[in-house]
């Protein structure tokens, strides 16, 4: 971490506590240090972080900031969780995140930010109203820089205006899958000083239209299209790719806003045991221009958008249990969530690229997770 970037134990002290004084025993700086350090080392519910807690004695929760020996209960979690104002620590969180990033991107041209939803299955089972989460997620990080809850995946296109506001989107890329493709978003980021990657669909037929017949057109075309393509061979597949990018309709504004370039992706993959073979093709527009979006370029950011799926959501489910949870009550589902993005980013920028390793590691030297969030052992 930067001598710029406040520690993340200072960002939690900075979250009014809306308790009152009267009968507090517990800080609530202190709660929150407490529950990223546990999550940290692997622990995935309120009621695993208060056990967590009483495991390592008195000087442990002094350097969390309690001032008595003992560490909250489950209940006191639930009840302080449920009750947070989830939009500041999201916007506190958010702030911290983003100015890691502008910190750590002297050496890079540019950074791109994946948009994606994430439904809480469990707690959605259980009737929770803000189960599904929109998030915002660095490529090169693998860091959250923000999170906004909608009331069910139908409505991401109006929270998606709500958590571009909350980003710093000058010399951004946005990147995101179809459903968000829409023209007032692309107006926003635009005007915001970033430049876009959308995948289009049927949802705006239209614009598919337009661009598929543009890029079947692309050997009657005075400009050239370029190609790229990669090969890569995982999880049992042998996958390849081949994109085609034009500027044709660069700059037709009434065709969409900030347009620049038009690209198709084909993706024939092949299961390396069974030998089936598919082949899909996806379509998409860019603010990005020849210069800046070459067809190799493209392909990487394309590709690269998935990572919020693989760096972010997997893990919360894989490692932490996200979708088996069932907290309903109040705020705590989305609060939960928060800190474990936090938790999540903080091992990513630490440079662990194994989550569930890197809680194995913190859980058997705890210290270590206090010193990610800023706090040193005391010495008197």
């Amino acid at each position: 971490m930067t001598s710029k970037t406040l520690a993340l134990v200072d960002v939690l002290a900075d979250i009014p506590d809306f308790r009152q004084s009267k009968g507090k025993r517990y800080s609530l700086t202190a709660i929150l240090s407490l529950s990223v350090a546990a999550i940290l080392c692997g622990y995935k519910s309120y009621s695993a972080i208060a056990e967590w807690g009483r495991f390592y004695g008195q000087s442990f929760l002094q350097a969390l900031g309690f001032s008595c020996d003992k560490s909250p209960c489950a209940a006191t979690l639930h009840n302080i969780f449920s009750q947070l104002d989830k939009d500041l620590l999201e916007s506190k969180l958010a702030q911290w995140a983003q100015s890691l990033l502008e910190e750590s991107a002297q050496d890079f041209h540019s950074d791109e930010i994946a948009v994606d939803g994430k439904t809480l299955r469990g707690s959605k089972k259980q009737g929770c109203l803000d189960a599904h989460l929109l998030s915002a997620l660095s490529h090169r990080l693998g860091l959250t820089l923000f999170q906004q809850a909608v009331e069910d995946k139908t409505n991401e296109i109006g929270a998606i205006e709500e958590l571009l506001k909350g980003l710093f989107l000058q010399g951004k890329i946005i990147t995101m899958d179809a459903l968000l493709t829409q023209r007032k978003v692309a107006q926003q980021i635009i005007e915001g000083g970033g430049n876009y990657v959308m995948m289009v669909k049927g949802n705006q037929p239209q614009l598919l239209s337009i661009v598929e017949g543009a890029l079947q057109g692309v050997a009657f075309h005075c400009q050239q299209a370029r190609r790229a393509s990669s090969v890569d061979s995982h999880h049992g597949r042998i996958e390849e790719r081949e994109i085609v990018v034009s500027s044709v309709l660069s700059g037709q504004q009434e065709i969409w806003p900030g347009l620049q370039q038009i690209f198709q992706i084909k993706r024939h993959r092949i299961e390396k045991k069974s030998g089936k073979e598919s082949v899909e093709e996806v379509y998409g527009v860019t603010s990005l221009s020849g210069e800046r979006g070459s067809a190799e370029e493209l392909l990487r950011i394309v590709r690269g958008h998935w990572q919020i799926e693989n760096r972010s959501h997997w893990v919360r489910d894989v490692v932490y249990g996200e979708d088996e949870s069932q907290v309903r009550v109040g705020n705590v589902a989305q609060a939960m969530s928060a800190l474990r993005n936090t938790a999540i980013g903080l091992m990513r920028v630490a440079g662990e690229s194994n989550i569930a390793r890197a809680c194995r590691k913190y859980a058997a030297q705890p210290w270590q997770a206090l010193a990610l969030l800023g706090i040193q052992p005391r010495t008197e």
